[in-house]
């Protein structure tokens, strides 16, 4: 196909934080279809654009400017859809939609999300399950603070994701330790540079025991279709909250997952979302379920390639590209096989020197493929000031079992080298990186 047959056909913006594999994904999976993509990224402008199309460079923590920007450059060209990769793109992909006239969740449904303080806020009056929460500024007074404290308890940022800066406490001294290592963490250069909102404030909630499970899902019009729930059978009890294993169908009985998926489909609906993906995360007891976070964009890092659709076995990036330009093939179901993915864990903060046994782990039967993404020579920070993984292996089996037998296997056979790293003190802010 040329390039003047491309230019003549569907547009997508793709807002990213991230020039990543990630967003590669996704755009290669627009052009297979013929759909020429519209990169807005808040990666520097002045770095080399590896993009054979200009990517727009945007400011995320200003959405209403980088939605003006992005229209702006668009010169008038007609697009037909608009799809966020992560957390940050959402609320600039809502107010360009919006200008645009394309559709896409509403500005206020988004920013319901953007903030686990908000986002608490809204499904709690709505009737939603969610953990009891409170939040408070950095700057009060800790023993005030502990009054209004019940252990076990989570506290964790308001707006940072992949489950950085969560820490459990079980009593008032874990509770003060937690609360130094995150507002050291808010205060370093690495997150300062991001420009976040409320970087100088908590939330506190109630630690919920129970199995949890990741869902996938597609909204259209605001009737939710489920893609995939996914088990995740290491336990996450704390300190820290660091995942590792997702593995799909869940093992979890009919009833349950049932009522996973209405207590999903009341979350979006409390929230406002009515358009494109969504990826949730429940806690599930004797209780219920319990509702830890919503966002308005697909699964992160590398994880869609976990899930294939149809009888081409298409990715998750290609589907969801498919729904949002109105193509066909958007409904088609997830494969038969269980499958997995494993986030492999980052065991020690420090300089990453070496990488061995990536061959023996991908020969690994049962494995479809290993990907180290971190780079050698690189700092990687483990949790919970990390939010990174060393990389991902991806699993298919004809059980859940064996899926889930094959990721540790696999995982068993790397070993990483790590140094440490000595303090350094950032070019911009003066302050030493964690």
């Amino acid at each position: 196909m040329s390039s003047s047959e491309i230019s003549a056909g569907p547009r997508l913006l793709l807002l990213a934080g991230k020039l990543g594999y990630q967003t590669r994904s996704f755009a290669e999976a627009a052009r297979r279809l013929g759909v020429e993509v519209i990169i807005g990224s808040d990666r520097c402008h002045q770095l080399d654009d590896p993009w054979s199309d200009a990517a727009v460079a945007l400011h995320f923590e200003q959405p209403e400017q980088a939605a003006a920007r992005l229209v702006e450059a668009l010169g008038g060209r007609p697009v037909q859809g608009i799809l966020a990769l992560g957390d940050r793109p959402t609320v600039t992909a809502a107010l360009t939609a919006h200008s645009l006239g394309l559709r896409y969740n509403s500005p206020e449904a988004v920013e319901n999300c953007r903030s686990k303080l908000r986002q608490r806020e809204v499904l709690r009056a709505k009737g939603v399950p969610v953990p009891a929460f409170f939040s408070f500024a950095l700057a009060e007074d800790l023993q005030l603070v502990l009054s209004r404290v019940s252990f076990p308890c989570v506290v964790k940022p308001l707006h940072l994701s992949a489950s950085q800066g969560v820490i459990r406490a079980n009593n008032a001294a874990e509770f003060r330790a937690a609360v130094e290592r995150i507002a050291r963490l808010l205060a370093s250069p690495e997150i300062q540079v991001t420009r976040e909102g409320e970087l100088n404030r908590l939330l506190v909630e109630q630690y919920i025991p129970g199995a949890e499970v990741a869902l996938e899902g597609s909204l259209d019009r605001g009737k939710l279709r489920i893609l995939a729930l996914f088990d995740k059978p290491d336990p996450l009890e704390g300190p820290y909250f660091e995942e590792t294993i997702y593995v799909t169908p869940s093992r979890l009985p009919p009833a349950v997952q049932a009522s996973i998926f209405d207590c999903a489909q009341r979350t979006v609906e409390a929230l406002g979302l009515t358009e494109g993906p969504v990826h949730a995360e429940f806690r599930v007891n004797d209780k219920g379920p319990w509702v830890l976070d919503v966002a308005p964009r697909p699964i992160g890092g590398m994880c869609a390639r976990a899930l294939r659709f149809g009888p081409e076995r298409m990715f998750l990036e290609e589907l969801l590209v498919r729904g949002t330009m109105g193509l066909p093939g958007a409904n088609l179901p997830r494969e038969s096989l269980a499958a997995g993915v494993m986030m492999i864990p980052v065991p020690a903060s420090g300089i990453l020197e070496g990488v061995d046994g990536v061959e023996q782990a991908a020969a690994t039967p049962g494995v479809d493929e290993v990907e180290i993404t971190a780079r050698l020579h690189d700092f990687i920070a483990a949790w919970p000031e990390g939010a990174s993984y060393l990389g991902f292996i991806f699993s298919r089996a004809t059980t859940v079992e064996e899926a889930e037998t094959a990721l540790r296997r696999a995982h068993s056979k790397l070993q990483f080298s790590i140094a440490p790293r000595l303090p350094v003190a950032h070019p911009v802010t003066g302050r030493n990186s964690f």
